[in-house]
């Protein structure tokens, strides 16, 4: 029978894919680590772990024992607070991944508040905006916008996160603000274009249009393939730009951008909360799940 130490220890390799950065955050030796995870590995019988002179990857095999161990000790984790009320501190380690800009904008502003209701939580947050390996990398939710692309996954709506059309004051001197989509095509405007994929095709400027939405193809200023820069490109006044409203509303709040087209928005964007499974989710991440929706409910249509 391995101990949970054991596990902790492993588990933490692998996530950090790092013998030496997982005993640092451990709190241990390098060697240590190294000899727990080859004792497991020759009482197993199977190798968990590809070993490079600059990283360590989990195998096949190491991917189910991954999951495997992780369960076990969500399930110990359960154990010791299944009579616990809602009183009781929440303790342990949460390893989530968030959008970039929502991170930076909406839900990092508001952690002094949860982290003072729950000081002893040992909490790592990711900002990316690709879609991370949530069994590889270790996490225990991610909250993603957009499709999920991976059916495995257990996602849970949270809602459509507001989409806003928006230009500089400086941009709308210049060219005028529009009224309608026909001013859009008069009046010349120009847009800044957003692909993961540079040089990919225009998506052109979305509407609603009936019980749906359609596109109408504009001159594209600019493309780009972060959110920072779009939102940059926006406030330097090089075109119009569609983004979330979370993203922008300062630049709303302080003048620096105006919405324009209010009843023209384009299609509000799905967001969900995902995790590798619905199995015994552990406290900590059901009350930060649920924080979560309650961040983002004002910005949700």
């Amino acid at each position: 029978m391995h101990s949970l130490e054991h596990l902790r220890i492993f588990l933490r390799v692998a996530e950090m894919r790092s013998f030496s950065r997982a005993a640092e955050s451990l709190g241990t030796q390098k060697g240590r680590a190294s000899t727990v995870v080859r004792q497991l590995e020759e009482e197993l019988g199977v190798r968990l772990l590809h070993r490079t002179t600059r990283n360590v990857k989990l195998t096949e095999d190491g991917r189910a024992f991954y999951q495997r161990a992780r369960d076990l000790l969500s399930d110990f984790d359960s154990m010791s607070t299944m009579f616990a009320g809602d009183d009781v501190a929440l303790r342990g380690r949460l390893r989530a991944d968030l959008p970039t800009e929502l991170a930076r904008t909406t839900l990092v502003p508001a952690l002094p508040g949860f982290m003072a209701r729950y000081p002893e939580l040992e909490l790592e947050l990711s900002g990316t905006d690709r879609q991370v390996d949530l069994v590889e990398e270790g996490f225990d939710c991610v909250l993603r916008i957009g499709p999920i692309g991976d059916e495995t996954l257990i996602a849970r709506p949270v809602g459509r996160l507001r989409m806003v059309n928006a230009a500089s004051p400086v941009y709308l001197a210049r060219h005028g603000t529009p009224l309608t989509l026909e001013d859009l095509r008069q009046q010349g405007h120009r847009t800044i274009d957003y692909s993961r994929t540079l040089g990919a095709r225009p998506c052109g400027w979305e509407y609603p249009d009936g019980d749906g939405y359609a596109t109408v193809p504009l001159p594209v200023a600019l493309q780009v393939n972060s959110v920072q820069a779009y939102e940059a490109a926006g406030l330097a006044g090089l075109g119009l730009i569609q983004a979330a409203y979370t993203g922008i509303r300062r630049h709303l709040e302080s003048g620096a951008m105006v919405e324009v087209l209010p009843d023209l928005r384009p299609e509000p964007l799905e967001v969900s909360l995902v995790v590798a499974h619905r199995r015994n989710l552990s406290r900590r991440v059901r009350v930060f799940m649920a924080w979560i929706e309650d961040v983002l409910a004002p910005y949700l249509d």
